[in-house]
């Protein structure tokens, strides 16, 4: 990966996606992206679909100014489309969407409307394409995160607990549970690429406990492995104190603070990595510019624990932690899915 150019593999790699996604010679595919967009993504995009026969079109938008008082990153909610209704007609009439956009559509406020349209979306994550084709799709995994999702949705508890005193719990009825295993092939979902996760949005009042996070885990949203312990203390569902000596709890309590809105300190979602393909320390590989981090929020039995806008919960904000926490037991009512970081075998 030391020259941005187009290479054949990287179009192999997203024909595999896209076929995937049941796409077929004749059928139209809108290319979704923003002037910050990945260029060299875009164009793999448009020539796997012309590969493929597929009748692709581009809609490129402006990338809209920053309206916050802090750099934004990994938040899963792209606000280039801004609500121009030409925009989401013309990718709720398109199929297929690729969505190339910096921030991806997985949030964003136009997507309900473009799903109920009809068309599917698939977010092609902001990594460099030397990292999406070591992650291409996996039939084997689409059964076991269509099982993991099964047993979310059905269960009523998940506690987290860890050798480093993490002791989180989360009643898990009523919550919206999404299975993301790398690729879309129905009309109205969305996936992203790369994939190998379960995520849960919990009811409000339902996340209550202490998160630790101990050297070696992730902050995604600063791109860094934790180098000092931080202690999150979670009150019905809002970070009430966050603990530590060193710089990784002053960045996070700089960051919480600069957003002065008490939703940013609310939890978005939980859940845990399923994706054996996913490497732990890919982070440390990849500039920061050629990484968005997807592949270390798949990393098979991380817990995924994230807080910010939670749209089944009623709340909305830009400000955003995904945090990969390694070496944890989750169970789910009285199955033990993760122990000590290692993902279980009871997904078959």
């Amino acid at each position: 990966m030391f020259a941005d150019r187009i290479e054949g593999k990287w179009i192999d790699a997203f024909c595999e996606v896209f076929e995937k996604c049941a796409v077929r010679r004749g059928d139209t595919a809108a290319i979704l992206s923003e002037t910050q967009s990945r260029e060299l993504n875009v164009r793999l995009a448009e020539l796997a679909l012309l590969r493929l026969g597929v009748r692709p079109f581009h809609l490129v938008l402006p990338t809209p100014r920053n309206p916050h008082p802090v750099p934004v990153r990994s938040t899963g909610a792209s606000e280039a489309i801004g609500r121009l209704a030409p925009v989401v007609s013309a990718l709720g009439q398109a199929g297929f969407v690729v969505d190339c956009t910096v921030e991806g559509l997985m949030h964003a406020p136009e997507t309900p409307e473009i799903l109920k349209a009809g068309a599917r979306i698939m977010v092609i994550s902001n990594e460099h394409p030397e990292a999406l084709e070591r992650l291409r799709p996996d039939t084997r995994l689409e059964k076991k995160v269509r099982a993991a999702a099964r047993m979310l949705r059905g269960s009523k508890r998940m506690t987290v607990t860890s050798a480093a005193g993490t002791d989180l719990s989360v009643a898990m009825e009523g919550a919206a549970t999404v299975g993301i295993w790398g690729w879309t092939d129905k009309p109205g979902t969305l996936a992203h690429w790369p994939g190998g996760l379960v995520v849960s949005f919990p009811r409000n009042g339902t996340v209550d406990g202490r998160l630790v996070l101990d050297r070696g885990d992730v902050n995604l949203t600063f791109k860094r492995y934790l180098q000092d312990r931080v202690t999150l203390t979670i009150d019905k569902d809002y970070v009430t104190k966050i603990e530590g000596d060193g710089l990784d709890a002053a960045l996070m309590r700089g960051y919480f603070a600069a957003w002065c809105d008490r939703e940013a300190y609310a939890v978005s979602h939980v859940g845990f990595g399923m994706n054996p393909a996913a490497r732990y320390e890919a982070l440390a590989m990849y500039d920061l510019r050629d990484t968005n981090g997807t592949e270390l929020r798949a990393v098979a039995g991380n817990f995924l624990f994230s807080t910010g806008a939670n749209e089944f919960a009623g709340r909305h904000t830009a400000g955003h932690f995904d945090l990969p926490v390694m070496k944890t037991t989750i169970t789910v009512d009285n199955t033990v899915v993760v122990k000590e970081g290692a993902l279980q075998d009871v997904f078959e």
